[in-house]
């Protein structure tokens, strides 16, 4: 087959790997990709953004299979724009993908289906918002509505800040994403991540993961996009993923399908848990970054089976064989992520790494010159390595990141420290 990958971050590195291993992909296409991916697959300078350019490319390029990594190119509709010209996709259409791309919209998808979420209340004015947060007090959650490249969410400790939060979303700090606020009752507990694949009817659980948002050691400083995160979670027992799957993730796909918009894809549940039960904290519609690389390393070339199960909407006939795994992957990000960071500095030491079935480093936001490997992005890579356990393949992930020779980034030393 060929197949075409498009995105150019960890996660897409990440699918992109996985899918080369397997006997079905002769050809593999990353658009636009970056220098990582451009030593396993070819990469192409097309807007991904454009469906009438990517249809072209494919029928160009005799493509069989678009996998769709970032959300913003569903939510605008690309998965539709593949569709309607007969190319086989993974990944929700505009209308389902909005249980992403809207913050209000996957609020009232709970309602309608009774699924455990946390109390909220939706906002498109500034007075009204702090009249709410004023009668409910802190702590409290506020979340810009739309998409903010996972970075929209204000977890307020106190009234000023939530209050400031309100000025700064109104404001236009999150540009269009913050037109509406969604604000939410704190919720308390352990956050874990549940990957779930739904091909419209049919649904396969097909991993669990916790991630470390914020950017300093024992979870401190401000929000990130993700600076870490292992596979399996712990915190997601069997038993608490079976409720989940029962009680929100089913519900959610019925409801889509009811509504005639049907979801297929990943469905990324972001889940809250506490005294062993599971609430929605938020609903992405494609593969976490960076728990997608940890899942990669453990999936290996099965997740183009699963992957083309989905979009054939033949989930009932697949399944996922685990090992008895983890895997743990370390961002490294420019200094000054999440704030103003320098692009361009070289990055030393990545070939003398091991790249194999247990040692990768995923390439998020790098660039190629003159043989060189720059830094191009404010999380530039992900060391990941899988173990018999977490201490295994936490102490081989550090390995690597120790052989790095790199002073303008950094990373958190703590991964893991959770389940540890």
């Amino acid at each position: 087959m060929n197949i075409l990958v498009l995105g150019s971050g960890g996660r897409e590195h990440a699918l992109a790997w996985a899918i080369k291993q397997n006997p079905k992909c002769d050809r593999l296409i990353v658009a636009p990709g970056n220098a990582g991916i451009a030593a396993l697959a070819e990469c192409a300078d097309i807007d991904i953004f454009s469906g009438s350019e990517v249809v072209s490319f494919c029928e160009e390029n005799a493509i069989d299979f678009v996998v769709v990594g970032p959300e913003a190119p569903l939510a605008v509709g690309i998965a539709d724009d593949l569709r309607a010209a007969g190319i086989l996709t993974f990944g929700p259409s505009a209308a389902a993908a909005r249980l992403e791309a809207s913050k209000a919209f996957t609020k009232e998808i709970c309602d309608a289906c009774n699924a455990p979420t946390a109390g909220y209340a939706r906002f498109t004015e500034a007075a009204p918002a702090k009249a709410y947060i004023e009668a409910n007090g802190a702590p409290i959650v506020i979340k810009a509505d739309g998409l903010a490249a996972g970075k929209g969410v204000i977890v307020a400790m106190t009234l000023e800040e939530a209050l400031s939060g309100i000025d700064d979303m109104f404001g236009g700090e999150f540009g269009d994403a913050g037109a509406e606020v969604v604000i939410e009752e704190f919720m308390e507990g352990e956050e874990a991540s549940f990957f779930i694949l739904s091909d419209g009817v049919n649904i396969l659980p097909v991993g669990t993961a916790q991630d470390h948002k914020r950017v300093g050691d024992g979870d401190t400083g401000p929000n990130t996009g993700g600076m870490g995160a292992y596979s399996p979670a712990p915190v997601l027992t069997d038993a608490i993923a079976q409720a989940a799957l029962d009680e929100i993730v089913l519900p959610t796909v019925r409801e889509m399908a009811r509504r005639g918009t049907p979801f297929q894809g990943v469905l990324y549940a972001g889940l809250m848990i506490k005294d062993g039960k599971a609430r929605l904290v938020e609903y992405n519609v494609r593969f976490g970054d960076p728990e997608c690389q940890a899942l990669m390393m453990r999936m290996g070339a099965q997740a183009l089976d699963v992957l083309l199960a989905c979009a054939r909407g033949e989930l009932d006939k697949a399944q996922v064989n685990w090992a008895d795994d983890h895997a743990l992957s370390v961002v490294m990000a420019a200094n000054g992520y999440p704030g103003a960071y320098a692009k361009g500095s070289e990055i030393k030491g990545l070939a003398a790494l091991p790249e194999d079935s247990m040692n990768m480093v995923f390439h998020a936001g790098t660039k190629a010159a003159e043989g060189r490997i720059l830094s191009n992005g404010g999380r530039v890579l992900n060391i990941t390595a899988r173990g018999a356990t977490i201490e295994e393949a936490r102490a081989r992930a550090y390995a690597m990141v120790d052989q790095i020779d790199w002073p303008e980034g950094f990373c958190r030393r703590d991964i893991g420290w959770r389940a540890l």
